[in-house]
């Protein structure tokens, strides 16, 4: 039976940490898309930035580096690469560029999997092509004495068991009694487990996780790089692989160590996507302009304090100048914080 379906009944009951993080996910993602409607061309930049932090941390983890001069070359420019690392950080960004323009249309499957290996690892001779061979993951210390960590699907099992693991985490999503990100999370650990290509595994399932997490409605990952927050805490990132992947093959294994650590950096990732919107310069007339639709949208009685937890980035006395120059449009019903505020009339729309 294939590992994914395994690990459902365990997925049954999920521990108390593990919804509080959800519950915190949730919430920050309900900001997600004031913060991108109201600063458009300040996200831009903020896309830019994290396209260049994921291209260049993703292959880092993997050992793989670059002149930080050349950097903007590598992942803007037109020129010949230099080296290997050089053609597989310009791959990445080629992958991510896939992901992030075309994530709506790019169902989850077999070949999408092997299309963003083929971009990720462009030029070697295995590129886009399940491994052949057997493989066992080595851990290598300081002192040059080295131990298995684990053993790999056997070559002529990848394809049956990816394509069970795909269509059991669809079934899941369309059966919606466990939580999605959770259901992202074990994926993604059944992933590497099966570690479907010789090399370059670690590199295609943080472009998954990106991909399955857009599909999802999670978008901060386009804004800030997951692959940074992942490089920074990367021996996190192995210790709790290592913890879950153990008696994987028995169906055996706790998923909680990893999920937990996925569902962590993804809560990171909210965090610092709110911090950096809020250092992004917004002028007066955006904000007004934000305050004036939210404020249009406000079907029944509502507080100054609502307001501004749709305006993110906005002032109160922002919110509280809009009001008062439109009392022909807004009412106040009572006094104090608690106030509230009811629509007469929209506003009309700035030219």
């Amino acid at each position: 039976m294939h590992s994914f379906t395994r690990v459902l009944p365990c997925l049954d009951s999920v521990p108390v940490n593990v919804t509080w993080t959800l519950q915190s996910i949730a919430e920050k993602r309900g900001h997600q898309d004031l913060y991108t409607r109201q600063s458009p061309e300040s996200l831009k930049r903020l896309r830019e930035y994290a396209m260049v932090e994921s291209a260049v941390a993703s292959n880092r983890i993997e050992g793989v580096n670059v002149d930080a001069q050349r950097v903007g070359t590598v992942l803007f420019g037109n020129g010949i690469m230099r080296d290997r690392d050089e053609e597989e950080v310009r791959g990445y960004r080629k992958a991510l560029d896939l992901v992030h323009e075309s994530a709506a249309e790019l169902d989850l499957s077999m070949d999408v999997i092997k299309r963003l290996h083929a971009l990720s690892r462009p030029s070697i001779w295995d590129s886009g092509k399940f491994r052949e061979k057997d493989c066992e993951i080595v851990q290598t210390y300081a002192d040059g004495t080295s131990r298995v960590r684990f053993k790999a699907v056997a070559p002529g099992r990848i394809s049956e068991m990816l394509e069970g693991l795909i269509n059991s985490y669809n079934a899941v999503l369309e059966e919606g009694r466990i939580p999605p990100l959770v259901a992202l999370a074990a994926f993604n650990l059944d992933f590497l487990c099966i570690h479907p290509f010789r090399d370059g595994n670690g590199r295609v399932s943080r472009l998954l996780l990106l991909l399955m997490l857009y599909r999802l409605g999670y978008e901060a990952g386009r804004y800030v790089s997951l692959e940074r927050i992942i490089e920074l805490s990367k021996d996190r990132y192995y210790e709790t692989l290592e913890k879950s992947s153990a008696l994987w093959h028995e169906g055996r294994h706790n998923i909680w160590p990893y999920v937990n650590y996925l569902l962590y950096s993804f809560d990171e990732l909210y965090d610092n996507f709110e911090e950096r919107f809020s250092k992004l310069k917004m002028s007066r007339g955006a904000k007004t302009m934000t305050v004036e639709a939210v404020l249009n949208a406000m079907e029944v009685p509502f507080t100054i304090r609502e307001i501004e937890f749709k305006c993110a980035g906005v002032s109160r006395e922002t919110i509280k100048s809009v009001l008062k120059r439109n009392p022909d449009c807004f009412e106040c019903t009572g006094r104090g914080l608690g106030a509230k505020w009811r629509r007469i009339k929209s506003l009309k729309p700035r030219m």
